[in-house]
């Protein structure tokens, strides 16, 4: 059973950086879709961003376009998320997801929502003070 680790998280001001990382075990992941999303106090999960499996296009929300950044570190079985100029607006909890191996448009088009994901890592917290 794969499991998921996010860290990186913790207490930025705004205007600054952070770098999460999202380690997988128990499955080599390189040709699986992988999500990040977040949860801040009251409100409903929300897609930040993804990559496919083989090809590695990548998905963003409007929100974080420009700022933030997935990537793949196969050699690590690792997805990251650069996020830079951050607000304050993005303190959440961020969440890594496994998707599938699905490469199809009908998959990718999903891929914003949190059903086209079978595992959770258990998140790690961003603070942005202002």
């Amino acid at each position: 059973q794969v499991q998921l680790a996010e860290s990186g998280g913790g207490l930025v001001q705004a205007g600054g950086s952070l770098r999460l990382s999202c380690a997988a075990s128990g499955r080599t992941v390189s040709m699986y879709a992988m999500g990040w999303f977040r949860q801040a106090p009251g409100k409903e999960r929300e897609f930040v961003a993804a990559v496919t499996g083989s090809g590695g296009i990548t998905y963003y929300a409007d929100s974080v376009k420009g700022r933030f950044t997935i990537s793949r570190d196969n050699a690590k079985n690792t997805v990251l998320l650069e996020m830079s100029s951050l607000k304050p607006e993005d303190t959440a909890v961020y969440y890594c997801a496994l998707g599938r191996k699905d490469t199809s448009f009908a998959y990718r088009i999903t891929l914003y929502l949190p059903r086209a994901y079978d595992d959770w890592g258990q998140g790690t917290q961003v603070t942005v003070s202002s």
